[in-house]
């Protein structure tokens, strides 16, 4: 049952993050008439929303004020640069209804988003749109911090001097592996309409001198020659012929010795445990033409088939594994 009207609980954190609940209690908490008023809550629902979240864990109540709970207050408050709520407002905006043709999906094998009827795909479409590829990118950055920081302190930075994440986004990545380790320079690839928003936020986070951003599409181009060339959240975009490419051109743009890391949602090779790597997988459905997840033992193979001599799973937060191939 819990999981079977699972999304009634989905939803109300989704709404409860498009309405800013957790943005407002961060400045201060409130009482139920106040919240209501500056929120613009129904009176006939209010009470049992906001109660629903404290019995759900995202709040907590004390005397009749509502406070958030650490956790909220750290990841779900747009106004610090934990937030992680951008990608739950994409789940709210888009996913939400498209997952709702998932049955349709499992049978046709077709995605269920944008393009379903001819559209541009989402990729293209937020492209096109500054103001949306700058929340995009934002949202791709809380989803990964963790994930990045993890790499930066558990690869053996110290036998390289040049990394550069492919695919970078606004470029957290890069800015996270070369915060920790300060011998380190840094490059961002992706398409040119990312650049202004990658060099705002190195420029941001003091990293300027040491990180710069090169334009590119690795359909097209050649990947810039670094000693470690990282991938986040790409791999499972793509079809295997497409997978298998990117994997080849990474190797091809890193020196012997160097490493290629790749890291997402890995699916255990058992297919069991990872519940959320497997999930994901069937949002590729959804989402792309021919993108899904894939294993820790699937991803060391393309390596190897690649040419690099020695490769390795390992967990890293939450979902998220990174698979290192070395030349």
């Amino acid at each position: 049952m819990q999981v079977g009207l699972g999304f009634w609980a989905s939803k109300t954190l989704l709404s409860a993050v498009e309405i800013g609940v957790f943005t407002e209690l961060a400045k201060h908490p409130e009482d139920l008439k106040t919240i209501q008023g500056r929120l613009g809550l129904h009176p006939r629902s209010a009470a049992d929303f906001l109660d629903a979240l404290v019995a759900l864990g995202f709040l907590r109540r004390i005397g009749g004020v509502y406070y958030n709970t650490p956790e909220t207050d750290f990841f779900l408050d747009k106004h610090k640069p934990s937030y992680i709520g951008g990608i739950l407002e994409m789940a709210n905006h888009r996913l939400y209804r498209f997952w709702g043709s998932l049955t349709e999906a499992l049978r046709t094998g077709h995605q269920q988003n944008e393009s379903k009827d001819g559209g541009a795909s989402p990729f293209e479409a937020l492209y096109a749109d500054p103001a949306r590829l700058r929340e995009f990118l934002k949202a791709m950055t809380g989803i990964s911090r963790g994930t990045a920081i993890a790499i930066g302190q558990k690869l053996n930075w110290k036998d390289y001097s040049t990394v550069c994440d492919i695919g970078c986004a606004q470029g957290d990545a890069v800015v996270q592996f070369t915060r920790l380790n300060p011998h380190l320079q840094g490059m961002g690839f992706d398409l040119p309409e990312v650049g202004p928003i990658f060099e705002d936020y190195v420029e941001a986070n003091g990293l300027a001198d040491r990180v710069k951003f090169v334009p590119g599409s690795f359909f097209t181009d050649d990947l810039p020659k670094a000693d470690v060339i990282t991938m986040g959240h790409i791999l499972h975009d793509w079809n295997l012929e497409q997978k298998k490419m990117l994997v080849r051109k990474a190797y091809e743009a890193l020196p012997e010795g160097g490493a290629f890391v790749v890291f997402e949602a890995i699916i255990d090779n058992d297919r069991g445990n990872n519940a959320f790597g497997m999930l994901m997988s069937l949002n590729m459905l959804i989402e792309t033409p021919g993108g899904f997840d894939y294993t820790g033992a699937d991803c060391e193979g393309w390596m190897r088939e690649a040419g690099f001599r020695s490769t390795r799973t390992e967990h890293l937060v939450g979902p998220d594994s990174m698979v290192v191939g070395v030349k």
